[in-house]
């Protein structure tokens, strides 16, 4: 029996709409991760908006022009000259270990690959439904304008990650504003610095457990409240232990 595109979308609409509009939090344990669970920091304190990674991303991963994996956004000027500053946010997927997008993927293409954490899209199951994209809440996926499916930052697994490299916009960073690493291990670089500096995750009260982490700068809303002894005393702009409210 042969399944036409719309015929599979127009069966497969209704339970995937379904799944887009029940609580997140009740699937989580349906995200089992075997081995790493790869993640990033992006110190905003260091990032100077140089768009290097962005290229670097870009070149790597072959992305066509008019879509982009990773943005580097900025905001500002904060203050006035000759202080004032700009505040730069990398907008890039979450690589949620609870990712909505996985949840309503009908066909299953988009998934958390068991051996590393990272969410990704196989192009070969994906029909371009948009599920994935609507449901995703940091609004980072798009469709391919070349493969007409899904896309998305991939932490670049199937290029340098591949060959044992790090993503590229870690290795193409001039300030070293990117660390990656394995989450589940304490002595790697990334879990020393996440020990060691303040962090936000964007969103996490939505139960979607980002593995991307931010240290706060001027700007970012995130900012720490200094005590009179200079030791940090807590966020400010309704944050809670590090996390973004709204």
């Amino acid at each position: 029996m042969s399944c036409s595109r719309r015929g599979f979308l127009a069966g497969a609409g209704a339970g995937a709409l379904i799944m887009m509009t029940g609580p997140v939090n009740s699937l989580a344990a349906s995200m089992t991760i075997d081995g790493k669970r790869l993640g990033m920091l992006h110190d905003e304190t260091a990032c100077i908006g140089c768009t290097a990674c962005m290229d670097a991303c870009r070149e790597v991963n072959k992305v066509p022009e008019g879509v982009s994996r990773l943005q580097i956004v900025r905001s500002g000027p904060i203050g006035t000259f000759p202080e004032a500053r700009y505040h730069f946010y990398r907008h890039s997927c979450q690589h949620c270990d609870n990712a909505p997008c996985v949840h309503v993927c009908p066909t299953g293409a988009s998934h958390v690959d068991p051996d590393t954490g990272i969410v990704d899209v196989d192009a070969d199951l994906c029909v371009g439904c948009q599920y994935c994209i609507a449901s995703c809440p940091y609004r980072v996926r798009f469709i391919n304008p070349q493969t007409r499916v899904a896309d998305k930052c991939d932490f670049c697994r199937h290029t340098n990650l591949a060959h044992g490299k790090l993503p590229a916009c870690v290795e193409a960073c001039p300030t070293k504003a990117l660390t990656f690493g394995d989450l589940d291990d304490p002595a790697s670089e990334l879990n020393r610095a996440l020990r060691r500096l303040p962090t936000y995750r964007a969103k996490s009260h939505l139960g979607t457990e980002p593995k991307m982490y931010r240290v706060p700068a001027l700007g970012s809303g995130e900012e720490l409240e200094i005590g009179r002894d200079g030791v940090p005393t807590g966020y400010v702009n309704g944050a809670v232990n590090g996390e973004v409210k709204s």
